[in-house]
């Protein structure tokens, strides 16, 4: 019920970009937006890749790595979820120049935004994988699995169902920020409606448009996440019932 009145939701905006499109007005403005917009979902998506990887990178290492490789992962997340993430894109562009660091925009855009929400995404992982029932950690034991196996085929698994929600806010939350990347000279869709309202004065038709957009790009992001959540609980259940 709840994805199809998502994608209700999302027909319908799509629908009202289409119609708001047709107006020569809005029309005017839909090239260069559309282009800003496919630079935010490649941000959106690497970025996504890069913090899945480093939450359950961090995640397993705080959990389960030796002292100094969980002081190295404490570190990392209580840093990046401690500061702001326009302060991590500033630092990264701005201040590593001075130490004879230079990075493309587009690749500190993707860094900063996938450490940021990869900070978060490790204590998702670490509360899921210590949500999973104590029985299931002592009959891998009793199976005598190694801890690798124990966490491939058994926890991981029934962890990974319980991720998927919150993984989707920060998913969401993963779009919206790469708005800050406009600062930093790169021309997604925040740059290029900034531009066009300062070249045109059009408020109202650019910011519409835009609204819209991003809104498109998130309930998007929300009816894949739910579709995922959707199969991984159904492959649960199965397993069980098996």
């Amino acid at each position: 019920m709840w994805i199809r009145m998502l994608a209700a939701m999302l027909a319908a905006t799509l629908v009202l970009i289409a119609l708001l499109s047709a107006n020569a007005e809005y029309r005017l403005f839909m090239p260069g937006l559309l282009e800003g917009a496919v630079l935010t979902v490649e941000i959106t998506l690497l970025g996504a890749v890069l913090a899945v990887f480093m939450a359950l990178v961090a995640a397993l290492a705080k959990l389960y790595g030796p002292l100094p490789i969980r002081w190295l992962s404490t570190t990392y997340i209580e840093i990046f979820r401690g500061t702001s993430a326009l302060v991590q894109l500033f630092w990264l562009y701005f201040v590593l120049p001075q130490f004879g660091v230079f990075l493309d925009a587009f690749l500190v855009a993707v860094l900063a935004l996938g450490l940021n929400i990869g900070a978060y995404g490790a204590e998702v992982v670490r509360g899921a994988i210590l949500s999973v029932a104590r029985g299931q950690w002592e009959a891998s034991i009793a199976l005598n699995m190694s801890k690798a196996q124990m966490l491939r085929r058994i926890i991981l698994p029934q962890a990974f169902t319980a991720m998927i929600p919150p993984w989707g806010n920060l998913f969401i939350e993963l779009v919206k920020s790469t708005s800050l990347v406009s600062l930093i000279t790169l021309a997604d869709l925040t740059f290029k409606a900034q531009q066009m309202n300062q070249t045109t004065l059009k408020t109202v038709p650019v910011f519409t448009l835009v609204l819209l957009i991003y809104l498109a790009i998130s309930l998007t992001v929300t009816i894949v996440m739910r579709l995922l959540e959707q199969r991984a609980s159904k492959g649960l259940t199965r397993g069980r019932v098996a």
